[in-house]
């Protein structure tokens, strides 16, 4: 326990009335006024905290006065944090008092003293924003109060062990659901319809077929549709932004508002009579403009619902029977649909949020628990409404009492401890007169609703005059108590009951109907059949799940006080606060905190804690632990009469004892740390010499290794030194007797080269004079045979040239008679045949040519020789097109059925994905193979082969991602004509097989990733578990052969191919949006998958280089 600064430190009045001086109810209400005058509106007794509403706003509020103003709620987070104890806030008070902001007082308080962190930040964000998401829903204005909670929460805030807050779960009880339908003047509707009309952009009232003008809406009250104060359009937006922290899709928070607008739409819905040959009168729908949008924004057929407003379908013995409908029982039909829908839309919300905040790890967990219910309420007119919330305030300050009174005297007692009791007002008994089983005002109320024959109020009313009349706490004009038959102020038709916070009149109309809550089987089924998302959570079959929920061990107070009824600053109106002062008993829980003790604990961590305070304590007690805090006590010089002893616990009177005992133990620590300090230093300066010493060893070692080392080398490099000088005289000598050996050697060598030289060149001399003989015999041979050559060659020449003299005279004469016979004809048809013939040899020249600028073969290839001349035009162009189609029908002709196949695969995913996925151009160069696993010749998947009977089209490893932390595990992917088959890597068990009829829709996104998702038709036996979210390196040939062997089967329309960069995905009964980003290096080269809530998968893709 940590000292804090004394209340009396700087105080305005007593800060704790315990310490209270005289006290009595005069001096106990001035103390508060005190304060209050001064915006001291926090006041305590003990750990109980009495909180005045200032109706404005202060500077305490702000997280850094948090924990300063609250040492309650410091005291609870602590216990729970240090001692592993949960702990409940209980907040109760009028209606107007104050404890909508208590609660939130109470989150921000967690907020401001838990650890920091993003996760850790993150779950405080969204426990504070579920805040707004609820009031708007929840709360309403009312003559008492602007923001006034309409229902009861419970929120538990889980917190791990360092007191770090991880999740929370919220129970809404009793939500006001008449209010939807009829809000007494003065009043408002719930937040959400104004907040909406007001905030909503233009586009958004236009979707949802609404108008901003708020007297177009039956169900708004229209004298206090505007509040001085709150900005419902700057709400909204708060709404909005909160929805979405809390973790709302936008297509969630769209649904919501349509069921929002449904329901103002629904109250606009009058009826009339239309008379039946019967006699009796049908209901008619008047207008039917407002039914037919509210059915288009449900999604259900008009003529439907129009029917179920204008009967009712009975079972009696088996037996249906339709009845119809008045216009009394249409109206009721519809505010009971209205109500009922607009709960149970509260009730989702509330469920959806738990989702969110919900704690994810799955060890134990602390509990805060937060109670923020309805105040007493007591109006003019008290309905069924304020009975159920009166009780509930009941038994609220039925738990108070036994927390605070009650128990208290009752621990004293049962410890043995000197007490004199003291006596308070026990609320059992109006307890027990509202909630008996056998007599009391439920129990009749649910007997009356069930009896058969005719039930009205009258006869509820009665059943309680005749059962309840002699109750001290229950008063009625016709009761049977004679103090009462003269109390004209009783009308008929209401009775009065005193409560704890005073008497509160109730008028019994409506209790019955209200009781019942009667929905009308037909317009159960009605909504159940709308298409609207929501509609069939909202109206399940079966009755929904119950929750139990567990009571903590320790529990806070929280008391609100509204020091005024005109929700005015600085008016503190004594009568008022002496009533409320009077019925909390808070003057009973001073006297009880004042005779009794502060603090108590158990013998043994009692012992444990202070031990070290007394040396016969310390460190180990062998006896019990009782004897051992007497001793310590005693040692410590104690006073007798600030303690006592129980037979299981000590208890200490006076916190300054306790503080005392603290602030020793305190300075016994710091002497422990000191002595442990000490003998930690002493040790590590031992450790270090000793180091020292083994160093400096060790160091004088080598050194004398290294002296040593050194005149060794010195001596032996003298050695050498004289070594070398040695050897070298040694071979100086031998040098210079081997060189003169050499020179006589080679002196020798020099005079036999010479020697030989000569003779060498004598003989070479007498050989070329020998070969210059015979080179010119030779010559003189050869220049005689070309003499005789040339003269041959020279008598040959002139022979031709005589020849072919003649053979030109000879054709000169032919020709010169041929054009003498045929001049005449020459003339006549010389310029037409001239022109054929160039014609002609023009175009064989330009058919030769083609044979050798002809381009290649591939159909690939566009090139084409040069037109050479422009009346070739027509001829060249249908020739390359014809040369063309040659080739084409060639290249084809090359082709085996397999290989035409993958072309036409090819082709088909050129349509699909070309300038719509990134991934599409680097498939192009790789070939489509089909099976990647050769699953025939594998002996591996022999098991998986014969589970599959089809021809395998398509086999492949991929990645199925996981919803709860978006990892991939590896399965085996098979495509055969009619299936697709999913199963496991390693052991070949197949583990999902479904057939193509039920795939409806493939997903991929537009980048270059390989993830894509296998959407399932809803209600089939194939989607039980929900969609398939694979990952895949062959994404391209996966999704074409999917879609070309859907489109191959006989009467069937092709498969939808939905190319986006988010879509959703069905995973059981939870729908979740797989969202892809473009990532940064960061990310690496392939594309990441993770969770970043519950209703969120985030892709992230490298960007292309």
């Amino acid at each position: 326990m940590e000292v804090k600064t004394s209340l009396l430190d700087n105080m305005i009045g007593v800060g704790d009335m315990v310490l209270l001086e005289p006290l009595n109810e005069d001096s106990f209400i001035e103390n508060l006024r005190k304060r209050f005058d001064h915006n001291e509106i926090y006041t305590y007794i003990g750990s109980v905290v009495i909180s005045m509403n200032p109706y404005r706003s202060l500077p305490i509020f702000t997280p850094e006065k948090v924990e300063e103003y609250l040492p309650g709620l410091d005291e609870a987070y602590r216990s729970l944090r240090d001692q592993d104890k949960d702990q409940c806030i209980l907040i109760t008070g009028e209606s107007g008092a104050g404890k909508t902001e208590a609660s939130k007082l109470v989150m921000s308080y967690v907020a401001a003293v838990c650890g920091k962190g993003q996760e850790v930040n993150k779950v405080k964000e969204q426990l504070l924003q579920s805040n707004p998401v609820l009031e708007a829903f929840g709360n309403a204005k009312t003559v008492r109060n602007d923001n006034s909670s309409r229902f009861g929460k419970y929120m538990d805030i889980e917190f791990d062990f360092k007191g770090d807050p991880l999740g929370g779960v919220i129970s809404n009880y009793l939500l006001e659901k008449s209010r939807v339908c009829k809000q007494p003047r003065g009043e408002r509707n719930f937040h959400i319809f104004y907040q909406l009309l007001s905030g909503a952009s233009g586009d958004t009232l236009t979707k949802l077929k609404l108008d901003r003008d708020f007297s177009k809406y039956n169900y708004l009250s229209l004298d206090s549709a505007t509040v001085n104060g709150l900005d419902d359009a700057a709400s909204f937006r708060t709404v909005r932004n909160a929805m979405q922290i809390v973790g709302f899709m936008e297509d969630e928070v769209q649904l919501v508002l349509e069921l929002v607008a449904a329901v103002l739409k629904l109250g606009n819905i009058e009826f009339k009579p239309e008379s039946r040959v019967n006699g009796f009168d049908e209901s008619r729908v008047k207008d039917k403009n407002d039914l037919k949008e509210m059915c288009e924004l449900l999604g259900i057929e008009q003529s439907v619902l129009e029917r179920a407003f204008s009967y009712r379908t009975v079972e009696a013995k088996m037996e249906k029977v339709s009845t119809t409908l008045n216009v009394a029982q249409a109206y009721y039909a519809r505010d009971a649909l209205a109500k009922n829908l607009y709960s149970r839309l509260f009730s989702w919300l509330v469920t959806r949020i738990n989702e969110s905040i919900k704690a994810q790890a799955k060890t134990r967990h602390k509990v805060m628990g937060v109670l923020d219910i309805y105040g007493f309420e007591i109006f003019e007119d008290n309905s069924f409404e304020q009975f159920i919330i009166n009780y509930c305030n009941e038994k609220l300050q039925q738990i108070f009492i036994e927390l605070t009174l009650r128990e208290e005297q009752e621990e004293y007692v049962r410890e043995g401890i000197e007490w004199t009791n003291i006596e308070y007002f026990n609320n059992a008994i109006i307890c027990d007169l509202i909630e008996n089983n056998q007599n009391g005002i439920l129990a009749m109320l649910d007997e009356e609703c069930l009896r058969p024959g005719t039930v009205t109020d009258d006869t509820f009313l009665d059943k309680l005059n005749t059962i309840c009349a002699e109750h001290q706490h229950f008063e009625s004009r016709l009761s049977k108590n004679s103090k009462f038959l003269t109390d004209h102020s009783l009308p008929h038709s209401c009775f009065r009951i005193q409560h704890y916070a005073g008497k509160v009149l109730y008028r019994v109309e409506g209790f019955v109907d209200k009781n019942n809550d009667l929905l009308y089987r037909d317009l159960s089924q009605a909504m159940y059949k709308a298409t609207h998302s929501l509609m069939r959570q909202l109206f399940p079959e079966g009755n929904p799940a119950k929750v139990n929920l567990k009571r903590p061990l320790t529990a806070g107070t929280v008391l609100c006080i509204k020091p005024n009824d005109k929700k005015a600053a600085h008016i503190f109106t004594d009568s008022l606060v002496c009533h409320q002062v009077r019925y909390l008993g808070l003057m009973e829980n001073v006297r009880v905190r004042r005779a009794g003790y502060a603090f108590r604990q158990p013998y043994e961590p009692c012992l444990e804690r202070y031990k070290m305070l007394c040396k016969q304590t310390w460190p180990h007690w062998r006896g019990p632990a009782r004897d051992g805090v007497e001793v310590l006590l005693t040692d410590c010089s104690v006073p007798a009469e600030e303690f006592a002893y129980g037979r299981s616990k000590i208890f200490i009177r006076n916190p300054r004892t306790l503080f005392t005992l603290e602030e020793r133990r305190r300075a016994c620590l710091e002497d422990l740390a000191t002595l442990i300090q000490k003998i930690y230093r002493g040790w590590k300066c031992r450790t270090h010499f000793l180091l020292l010493k083994k160093s400096q060893v060790v160091v004088a070692a080598w050194y004398r290794r290294y002296a040593q080392q050194k005149k060794y080398e010195k001596i032996k490099s003298a050695t050498l030194v004289m070594q070398s000088f040695t050897r070298g005289w040694k071979a100086r000598k031998i040098l210079r007797q081997l060189k003169y050996e050499k020179r006589c050697k080679e002196a020798v060598t020099t005079i036999a080269a010479y020697w030989h030289g000569t003779q060498a060149r004598m003989e070479l001399r007498r050989l070329k004079t020998e070969a210059r003989n015979k080179h010119a015999v030779s010559v003189i041979w050869a220049y005689w045979q070309g003499t005789k050559a040339r003269r041959e060659l020279r008598c040959l020449k002139e022979e031709a040239r005589r020849k072919h003299a003649v053979a030109v005279i000879w054709a000169y004469w032919r020709g010169l008679q041929v054009r003498r016979e045929y001049r005449k004809f020459f003339r006549a048809n010389a310029g037409k045949k001239i022109y054929c013939f160039i014609i002609q040899r023009i175009m064989q020249k330009y058919f030769l040519g083609l044979k050798t600028t002809v381009p290649s073969m591939s159909p690939i290839d566009n090139t084409w020789s040069a037109q050479p001349y422009s009346f070739l035009e027509g001829a060249h162009t249908e020739l390359r097109r014809i040369f063309h189609l040659w080739r084409c029908k060639k290249h084809r002709g090359q082709f085996t059925e397999e290989k035409k196949a993958v072309y036409e695969e090819k082709l088909e995913a050129s349509e699909i994905f070309k300038n719509k996925k990134a991934l599409y151009p680097s498939s192009v160069s790789q070939p489509f193979k089909g099976d990647y696993l050769e699953i025939h010749k594998n002996p591996k998947y022999q098991k998986l082969n014969s589970a599959v009977e089809e021809k395998v089209l398509l086999a492949d490893v991929v990645n199925k991602i996981n919803r709860a932390n978006g990892k991939g595990s590896p399965r085996l992917f098979l495509l055969t004509k009619n299936n697709f088959v999913l199963a496991d890597q390693k052991t070949g068990q197949v583990k999902a097989s479904v057939p193509l009829p039920d795939l409806t829709s493939v997903s991929v996104s537009t980048q270059s990733d390989g993830f894509f998702a296998l959407k399932l038709k809803e209600g089939s036996a194939s989607a039980a578990k929900g969609d398939f979210l694979l990952n895949s390196e062959h994404l391209i040939e996966i999704i074409t052969k999917l879609h070309r062997t859907w489109t191959t089967a006989a009467d069937k329309d092709q498969i939808n191919i939905d190319i986006s960069d988010e879509f959703l995905v069905q995973f059981k009964q939870d729908k979740v949006c797989v969202k892809f980003i473009q990532g940064g290096p960061k990310n690496g080269t392939s594309a990441a998958c993770k969770r970043k809530n519950n209703r969120l998968l985030e892709v992230s893709v490298p960007s292309s280089p």
